[in-house]
């Protein structure tokens, strides 16, 4: 019954607008077309005006009211980042000008030069300067941007500083996988046909450099200060590794390891004081449509001093263990947990 009233509004606005326009069409006839035409652009001129007047306050209450909301309030949180940022600035304030200028004298001729008895349009076919201009200033202005844009893309994507702290992630329908070298600074090998509910990375564990390697799900540490490069996988679909507090990016391509570095300039605990929002979380999303879950692929980012960063490091079980707990060493103490490392090392050696 719904269905059939709302089709029944419809049917009855279509004839009221058609008899609307109908009415219109014989007003014209009575009045005179070149009357009617005159006075419509009269009207049409005015609104123009109008439409430019509030469009502009739209667009400078839109910024006042949602500016404070974005990211852009709290900065980059990372010193590649903060290039990033100068870049769009850059964009938005010399695109922002000439959209300015360019909207006000649209509307604005419009109303000026609208259809008048006393006045003749002047038409000119072709004009070389007008082209030259509004084709070469636009093409150096971005050649600028792209050329800048390369650069800091070939730098955050190319080699890390030797002090570099790595962290690989791997992403899956729908969450994040962080996985840590050990005391021997190495990942060990990974192959997919071992991947299993208790090996879900499919770590070669009869690769040495593995024993120590460390995996934790949703929640990836970093130190402030240092260098971090990620080396991303993904075990499914495209995923994309999104780090906006960061201004960072990267896709996520299955068979096709992919890698990103930046330096975290304030800790967790430093930006819940800046935005002064207790509840503060540098947040990892996935920024590529990767299913019906991909709303709820998230994972938080904590930024911790370096001795923090290295005691919750020290804290962690290696995966070996989790994978062989009849291997794990019958003591917690670190020592224990070396020695024994050492020794799978040694026995797979030989």
């Amino acid at each position: 019954m719904t269905a059939i009233l709302l089709v029944a509004i419809l049917i009855m606005i279509f004839v009221i607008i058609f008899q609307i326009a109908k009415a219109s069409e014989y007003v014209s006839v009575l009045r005179g077309e070149e009357k009617v035409l005159k006075q419509n652009n009269r009207i049409n001129a005015f609104l123009l005006i109008t439409f430019l007047i509030f469009g502009l306050i739209g667009v400078w209450w839109c910024n006042d009211m949602f500016y404070g909301k974005t990211l852009f309030v709290q900065g980059s949180a990372s010193a590649e980042g903060e290039k990033i940022d100068l870049m769009l600035y850059i964009t938005i304030g010399v695109t922002g000008v000439v959209f300015v200028i360019t909207q006000v004298l649209l509307f604005y001729f419009s109303f000026k030069y609208q259809a008048k008895d006393d006045r003749k349009a002047y038409y000119f076919a072709h004009s070389n300067k007008l082209e030259f201009i509004w084709t070469i200033f636009p093409a150096i202005f971005l050649t600028v941007l792209v050329v800048f844009g390369l650069k800091y893309w070939f730098k955050m994507t190319g080699e890390a500083p030797a002090n570099a702290i790595e962290v690989e992630v791997t992403g899956h329908q729908f969450g994040w996988e962080f996985r840590y070298p050990g005391a021997d600074g190495f990942f060990g090998k990974k192959n997919y046909k071992l991947t299993s509910g208790i090996n879900p990375l499919g770590v070669d564990f009869t690769d040495s450099a593995s024993f120590d390697d460390i995996h934790v799900s949703g929640t990836m540490h970093i130190p402030v200060g240092v260098p971090v490069k990620l080396i991303i996988n993904s075990q499914d679909v495209i995923h994309d590794v999104g780090l906006p507090h960061f201004r960072m990016k990267m896709d996520a391509v299955p068979g096709i390891p992919t890698t990103l570095w930046f330096t975290p300039l304030y800790t967790t605990d430093s930006m819940k004081i800046k935005t002064g929002n207790p509840d503060f979380t540098y947040e990892i999303s996935c920024d590529q449509m990767c299913g019906k879950g991909h709303f709820s692929m998230r994972g938080v980012i904590i930024v911790d001093k370096m001795d923090d960063y290295k005691k919750w490091l020290a804290q962690q079980k290696p995966e070996y263990y989790t994978v062989f707990p009849d291997k794990a060493p019958k003591t917690d103490s670190t020592a224990a947990v070396k020695s024994d490392t050492t020794k799978q090392i040694a026995a797979l050696a030989h």
